[in-house]
Order: structure tokens, then sequence, then C-alpha cells
């Protein structure tokens, strides 16, 4: 706990060629650039696409980038067998439904994230509105501000804002000086940074008694960048454990927990996944990876612990897997017979779940940076 509060970098030599590299960004215009560029060419509107998106969808070759996505063409020539078990999960998830019960007046949620000094042309209407972070791509107060009062401005009667790592205001560390001594005012929204907000409403409860949210937000994220990222800690320290309140509902982060809506390399925090396992909350809301957009039931169960042992593995696999030794197939058997059985107990014994949603609430497209999807809506 709060060893995120340390100053944290690449490295000062890894900083220094940063720094001083020719550095050759293959985003394209206007488009949000690696973490890795410097800050006065992470933004450039001058940057060119090598390809276009549909190339880098077919494409055999390893993304240009670290924070775009292998094609499915790579993916099968390199990982056919972490892309089989992966749908195998999937297909598991989509039988079991719904990982908690559904009421009959549920609370919506409206989530998104990563809108980076742009607006949606519309929102869906709900109860709560939750922005998962990065409103800004500079991180200035002016960007911030403008980003809080178009939120500020939307019908919901609640709204949630957590930090990312690009508004830099935020955190000492990474403020920048011309903003030190301005403020930003929020209006009607609650910021949370490490922090909860409990939320009433009335009528909406079982024979109308009424409900209580817990929402608990943090911002820090896995370091992917220079000294102008916010909230950032080294990968290999634990930023999270303990810190989640036991009875928090409702979980909004910027980064996603690893390998779920995250990247197929992990770019998400393996920290912040031991902690979901110890709290599981009804709902996770986060952003960060744009490329892994969308939403993921967990149920927290035998399926769930053996497929993600087997993504750890997947950084021993080689061509088709590689040496699969007896741990890799007694897991792959496992995954098999605990997920037949996760859906006996759902569709045909009638249990019900007891898991969680995850939403990755990115709402730009991640080869562009524009605005493309809409906010997710959850009922819970």
């Amino acid at each position: 706990m709060g060893l995120w509060r340390e100053a944290v970098g690449r490295g000062k030599a890894q900083e220094e060629v940063i720094r001083k590299a020719s550095f050759i960004c293959t985003a394209p215009p206007n488009a949000l650039c690696s973490c890795e560029a410097p800050p006065a060419k992470r933004l450039s509107k001058s940057c060119q696409l090598s390809s276009t998106s549909i190339m880098l969808n077919l494409s055999p070759w390893p993304p240009s980038s670290p924070f775009f996505p292998p094609s499915i063409v790579r993916t099968l020539l390199t990982s056919p067998l972490s892309l089989s078990l992966g749908l195998l999960h999937r297909l598991f998830l989509l039988l079991r439904g719904s990982p908690y019960p559904q009421l009959s007046s549920p609370i919506r949620l409206v989530c998104i994230s990563d809108t980076h000094t742009q607006t949606l042309p519309s929102v869906s209407s709900g109860d709560i509105l939750i922005h998962a972070g990065d409103l800004a791509n500079t991180g200035t107060v002016s960007e911030i501000q403008s980003q809080v009062d178009w939120l500020a401005s939307l019908p919901h009667k609640h709204k949630i804002v957590v930090a990312g790592n690009h508004d830099s205001y935020f955190d000492p560390r990474s403020r920048p000086p011309s903003d030190s001594d301005k403020t930003i005012e929020w209006g009607n929204i609650h910021y949370l940074q490490h922090s909860s907000v409990v939320l009433k409403f009335r009528g909406q409860g079982e024979g109308g008694a009424g409900r209580i949210l817990n929402i608990y937000g943090a911002p820090q994220i896995p370091a992917c960048g220079g000294d102008e990222m916010a909230f950032q800690y080294k990968r290999e320290e634990d930023a999270w454990s303990g810190t989640v309140p036991a009875d928090t509902d409702v979980l909004v982060t910027h980064t996603p927990p690893r390998w779920h809506l995250d990247l197929p390399r992990g770019m998400g925090c393996d920290f912040l996944l031991k902690e979901l396992w110890r709290v599981r909350p009804r709902v996770h809301v986060f952003g960060h990876v744009h490329a892994g957009r969308g939403r993921e039931a967990v149920f927290w169960d035998e399926e769930q612990k053996t497929y993600e042992r087997l993504k750890r593995r997947e950084g021993r696999w080689v061509f088709w897997g590689g040496s699969l030794g007896m741990g890799w197939c007694l897991d792959v058997l496992k995954l098999l017979v605990f997920g037949a059985l996760g859906v006996l107990w759902t569709r045909v014994w009638g249990a019900e779940g007891q898991g969680t949603v995850m939403i990755n609430a990115a709402v730009v497209e991640w080869s562009t940076g524009k605005i493309k999807y809409k906010a997710q809506v959850v009922d819970i």
C-alpha cells in the first residue's frame, strides 16, 4: 500500500534513450501515440499511419506499437492454442449468462473512458454516469475543466470520475508547473482518488425499500511512460493489495486487471487482479487499453482460476505451444471440466451467479484516437 506514491520511471538510461532517440511514430493524424514517445511528439499531428486499419488487422507481422493488438492472422500463426482456449473460455461465459441475479428495478450504470478532450454526440440515459479516466491529452487544467463542464451538463443524477495517466494535473509529480495554483470546479461530479462514495436510491430495491451502492475509485496504473504521465508505479510493485474496501459494489479504476479486456501481452495489473479476487465487486469499470474495449463476465470460480493460470503460461509458449508439459495439459482438462460444470450449475440446476461484470469503457478507436464507440450500459 502506498507504493504508487514513489516517483517511478523507466530508469535513467532508458529515459535518456527515449528522449534522445529519433522517435518514429506510427500513429495516424491526431491519434494518441504510444506513451513511450517524448511529450512533444506523442501528440504530434504529423504522425502518419504505416498501413490502413484493415492491413493492421490482417498483417502477419508484429504490431507497430506495443499499444496496438496483434492481428487475427498474427495470433493464428503465433498463438493458435491461446486463441482456441480464449474462445472456449468465452463460450463458457456466454452459456452461463449473467454473473449476478437480475432485479426487477435495477440501477443503470452508463460507462465511458478515454475521451481524451473529445465529447460524445450523445450519451445513454441512466442513474449513474462513470468516466474511468483519461479526460485529457496533456493533462492541463484547461483540458480537464472542459471535459468536466461537459460531463456536468449531462442529465444523469450521479456522476463519477477517476483520473487516468494522461490527466497529469491530479498527480503532483506530473502536474504542469503552470497549473500549480489552479483548481478544478467539479460541480455535481464525484471525483474519486483512492476514495469512496455511497449513493442511495429510493424505491429501487426489493419491495421498493431502496438500495445503496458503494463505489470506490482509484487512478494508479503500471508504468507505461515518462514523468509527464500521472499515477504510475513500477509493474513489479504492489499498489493494490488491501486498498479496495471489502463492501465495494462498483470499482472504478483506469487500468484493467491483467488479461481481462487487455492486450494479449498484458498491460493490465496482476496485483489489481488479485485484489479483485478478494473483493469481488458487482461491476468493475476501467479503460486505458483502447483495444480492449468491451465487457466480460467473471465468476471467481475454478474455471476462471484455471483460465488465468493458462494465461500466465503463455509467456513460455512458442509456435504451436512450444513444449507443452503435463501441467499445461492438466489445466486444459480442468478448464473443460470446470467450464462444463459452471454451465450446468447455472443453466440446468438454476443456481444464481455471484460474479462480476468487467467493462472496458474506452470510447476511442485504438488506431485513430478518435471517438468511435458509444457508452456502455449495465444494469445492476
